[in-house]
């Protein structure tokens, strides 16, 4: 069942390249104190997942970026992450730019999936192929950091373990398969918000640290996202109501673990990797009781 929602990173489509760019779920997100440059030290094991914007590349018509935008959630013009990607890129292989790029989303924004920053590595990605990669992964990771924490992540994965402001990412070598099912309110969460609200607390980061180094060194990723170890929630939560009372009503319909992805607002439960027509029922029965939007999504494996 998973090769129906699995889809290839790159295909060609005549003469254009058709890139898809995946949303993230968070398995765990530890935070620190904020540092002297106002971010916040974080570590965090990361997923890619199967639920995918998609991007067009075409030549232009003439010399510039063309950016045309399909679905919610999305700035046109120099404002998107996908537009300040690709003139990074260009300015990076010293040539200009004569492209024309459609984004069509399907990933919400607010909700702590890390679509623009799925996007604008995507960007880099497929620019640096039909650019016959012209840059090295090296100076891809560094354009990819001048965007966004969260960039440098999308470059590699499906799963890594990634710290400072979440831009230095740790691969891992180990499969996770799993299922989920995401549950994705109309609820936009202000990151900056809860963020400025969330007081540190060092005793809980080191410990639940060393619990997931543990878990990692023995492969065991699934004891991982059983500890819904999210140092985000508690603030999110309290300064989201109508998030807390979803989240009580998904996990009396479920009976599994609610685990919040990001700063939120989307929440996200996980199966084994066999259990799709479990989640299928939960995914209707959440749908029934609560009229939110649900979508059942696997572990990516690009």
């Amino acid at each position: 069942m998973k090769e129906k929602y699995l889809k290839p990173q790159f295909e060609m489509s005549g003469e254009a390249l058709v890139a898809r760019a995946p949303a993230k779920i968070n398995l765990s997100l530890l935070v620190a104190d904020k540092r002297p440059d106002g971010y916040h030290n974080i570590e965090t094991l990361m997923a890619k997942v199967t639920l995918y914007d998609e991007l067009i590349f075409e030549e232009g018509k003439e010399e510039g970026i063309e950016l045309l935008c399909n679905g919610h959630w999305s700035p046109a013009g120099r404002d998107n992450l996908v537009y300040k990607a690709c003139r990074l890129f260009y300015d990076a292989i010293n040539t200009e730019p004569r492209i024309k790029l459609t984004l069509t989303k399907n990933i919400p924004a607010g909700a702590g999936l890390g679509c623009a920053s799925s996007d604008a590595a995507t960007v880099l990605l497929a620019l640096n192929k039909l650019h016959n990669q012209s840059l090295n992964s090296k100076e891809l990771h560094k354009l990819a950091g001048q965007i966004g924490s969260d960039v440098p992540f999308f470059l590699d994965g499906p799963l890594a373990l990634c710290s400072g402001r979440g831009e230095k990412v740790g691969r891992i070598d180990k499969t996770f398969p799993f299922t989920a099912i995401l549950v994705l309110a109309d609820i936009n969460v202000s990151t900056k918000r809860v963020y400025g609200n969330f007081r540190a607390d060092l005793e809980l980061f080191n410990s639940l640290h060393e619990q997931i180094k543990s878990c990692i060194s023995k492969s065991r990723i699934d004891l991982i996202q059983k500890m819904c170890a999210n140092m985000l929630a508690k603030t999110s939560f309290a300064l989201n109501n109508e998030l807390t009372l979803l989240k009580v009503k998904i996990k009396e319909i479920t009976k599994l673990p609610v685990s919040l992805s990001g700063s939120g607002s989307a929440l996200f439960m996980i199966l084994d990797g066999g259990r799709y027509r479990e989640a299928e029922i939960l995914q209707r029965e959440i749908g029934s009781s609560r009229g939110c939007n649900s979508v059942i999504v696997f572990d990516n494996e690009w």
